[in-house]
């Protein structure tokens, strides 16, 4: 069949347009991450660490994130053996992959360690350094700490237990049990999913109960068996009995104050969470009301955190035994909680968690960046009052 000269360049031109659309499709959520569909996910996360950006094509904001995700693809892809992959899942096209790890929102951002057992979801700001940051400190921090033998080192494994009907009876059949029974697809349950990871992270190191969850979907004989009919549906189980159904508020808050009464109930001290918040010693809270005027009149070592940071939590008692350590110094030992106090954090330039600032007299002085020992801390507050006092 002959084509006329026109008509081949019209079909070259819609070739070429084609690639050209599907190219720009790809740069769009940039060229040098890692694209995962359902397969590669999981010899992905088996090879290496992981840091995922689970996006839709439409949204907005994940437009908007695209090129600096690229641009931290482009530092820590660059090498075969680097320490973590930067990737990308499309959950448009990869729905259950999605629905299987509860993406609510867009962009979601998770770094996975090697082997995919544990995660940490990141929620501070999307720009390239504080992206760097959040990576230096969860990757190349921990290795460091690894070679040096701190043995902190590991992470613990993920605070969220996941049930299905294989595992449920085995699993709650001693001790306390607070389980969510859920369906990927069910709005009211993603709403629920970032609380009730939040949840568990308030409770990962007390041994008195366990923060669960289970997929209806999935493990229908359980869910039957508890006569689950609608999503989410919250129970709490002792010693694998069913005590009762939760009904009240979702906050985390409500959920949190719920769990320590049922444990205060079954006998349980309610002033044993070793939670950052329930801590009471010589550290000054500080807010977005008092912070300004609390440093304008003396040397302050702050620590701004986040209630569910790893890091933070360890830091915690060492922060709590270092102000009791110099309560008699010139020295105030304070904090601040930047999921309450945000615009604070924000005008420090707070960039990842913890982030340890000396004040005087209202004035920045200098960003701790030393060994979290409470050695060093004392070391450097007494370096911090010498200077003060050769001023």
């Amino acid at each position: 069949m002959a084509f006329s000269h026109s008509a081949l360049l019209v079909a070259s031109c819609l070739f070429f347009s084609t690639l050209v659309i599907i190219s720009k499709a790809d740069d769009d959520h940039g060229s040098a991450s890692i694209s995962y569909d359902a397969d590669s996910f999981k010899a992905g996360i088996d090879a290496n660490r992981n840091f995922v950006m689970f996006f839709a094509p439409w949204c907005g904001h994940c437009k908007n994130l695209a090129p600096t995700w690229n641009e931290l693809a482009k530092i820590y892809n660059k090498d075969d053996d680097g320490p973590v992959t930067i990737a990308k899942v499309d959950c448009t096209e990869e729905t259950a992959l999605c629905a299987d790890h509860e993406i609510t929102g867009f962009p979601t951002l998770k770094l996975f360690e090697k082997g995919g057992k544990t995660f940490k979801r990141y929620s501070g700001k999307r720009d390239l350094e504080a992206l760097k940051n959040f990576v230096q400190e969860q990757v190349v921090g921990k290795e460091e700490q690894a070679e040096a033998g701190n043995t902190f080192a590991e992470e613990k494994e993920e605070s969220l237990i996941t049930l299905n009907d294989e595992n449920f009876e085995a699993t709650i059949a001693t001790g306390a049990f607070f389980v969510k029974f859920y369906a990927p697809w069910c709005g009211h349950c993603k709403k629920l999913a970032p609380t009730w990871d939040e949840l568990a992270e308030t409770f990962t190191k007390y041994k008195g109960v366990s923060i669960a969850k289970i997929d209806c979907t999935r493990s229908t004989v359980i869910c039957k068996q508890y006569e689950v009919r609608g999503y989410p549906t919250l129970l709490w189980f002792q010693d694998g009995k069913k005590i009762a159904k939760y009904q009240g508020s979702r906050s985390h808050d409500a959920l949190k104050e719920y769990t320590l009464t049922q444990l205060e109930a079954a006998g349980e001290e309610k002033n044993t969470l070793e939670s950052e918040e329930d801590v009471k010693s010589g550290v000054e809270d500080l807010t977005e009301e008092n912070f300004k005027s609390f440093l304008s009149s003396r040397l302050v070592f702050v620590k701004f955190f986040a209630p569910w940071c790893g890091h933070c939590k360890r830091l915690a008692p060492t922060w709590e035994e270092l102000a009791g350590k110099v309560k008699n110094d010139e020295v105030t030992i304070a904090k601040v909680d930047c999921t309450q106090h945000k615009s604070v954090c924000d005008e420090n330039q707070v960039r990842g968690y913890p982030t340890l600032k000396i004040f005087r007299n209202g004035e920045f002085v200098a960003d701790y960046k030393g060994s979290r020992s409470l050695e060093d801390l004392q070391q450097f507050v007494k370096k911090s009052l010498d200077l003060r006092d050769e001023l």
